[in-house]
């Protein structure tokens, strides 16, 4: 099969406009596709062979026109097209631009998302987890920008002082290591071990594993070392 042109798409994207009244012509000006029908805003259609930045610049471009533009790329097929898709609809409702997809093999086309303001909807939930995320890190550990293997949490920064404690003291009651990091869940953490940094070697008591030394040196000491949050103290 050949690969699709932009040209490929106006049939069914023309048909499809025709079938709700609009009067379409295309190539009008630097607009692809302009459909027009009695006192109504006209619509307009930019045709691509796949999402792009440049797709999504016309779009705008096109906003100075009409309200009413939308973007349309053929339909592809499994996973990968699906994730683009959720994401670039995402995007074109945060531009105020309509998304079609047309199944070139049949001509069907689906909207997506139709040309309007955008209204996000925050979520409370997630942004509750970020302020507690934020307010128990101590200090910025982190730099802007990195991958997220290696990034030191607030979870992280906890381990690390028991790790340090157990580093320094060698097996300790988890009790005994709440009291003295003012780590309030270090029983529970190193009970979970996420970080196969912790092995219980006796009833509460807890030692630091090969593992967790290796912990230690890869993330440093300087995170464990610092001072606890004043609502963590004990």
């Amino acid at each position: 099969m050949s690969k699709p042109q932009e040209i490929d798409l106006y049939p069914a994207i023309k048909d499809f406009l025709e079938g709700q009244g609009y009067d379409v012509k295309a190539e009008i000006g630097a607009v692809d596709v302009m459909g027009v029908r009695g006192e109504d805003d006209p619509v307009v259609i930019e045709l691509k062979t796949g999402f792009s930045l440049s797709l999504f610049h016309q779009g705008i471009a096109r906003q100075r026109v009409t309200d009413w533009v939308y973007i349309a790329v053929p339909r592809g097929q499994g996973r990968r097209f699906a994730t683009s898709l959720k994401d670039n609809v995402a995007l074109a409702r945060r531009l105020g631009l309509g998304l079609i997809t047309v199944r070139l093999r049949d001509g069907l086309v689906e909207v997506h998302c139709d040309p309007g303001p955008y209204r996000p909807r925050q979520n409370q939930a997630r942004k509750g987890r970020l302020l507690r995320e934020f307010a128990r890190r101590v200090g910025d550990p982190n730099k802007g920008g990195q991958t997220r293997a290696g990034l030191v949490t607030a979870y992280r920064q906890d381990a690390l002082r028991c790790a340090a404690h157990l580093a320094a003291h060698g097996p300790t009651k988890g009790a005994e290591v709440a009291r003295a990091t003012g780590c309030s869940r270090a029983t529970t953490l190193m009970r979970d071990d996420h970080y196969g940094w912790f092995e219980r070697v006796d009833k509460g008591v807890y030692a630091l594993t090969p593992k967790g030394a290796e912990g230690l040196k890869d993330f440093g000491q300087g995170a464990a070392r610092q001072e606890p949050p004043t609502g963590n103290r004990r």
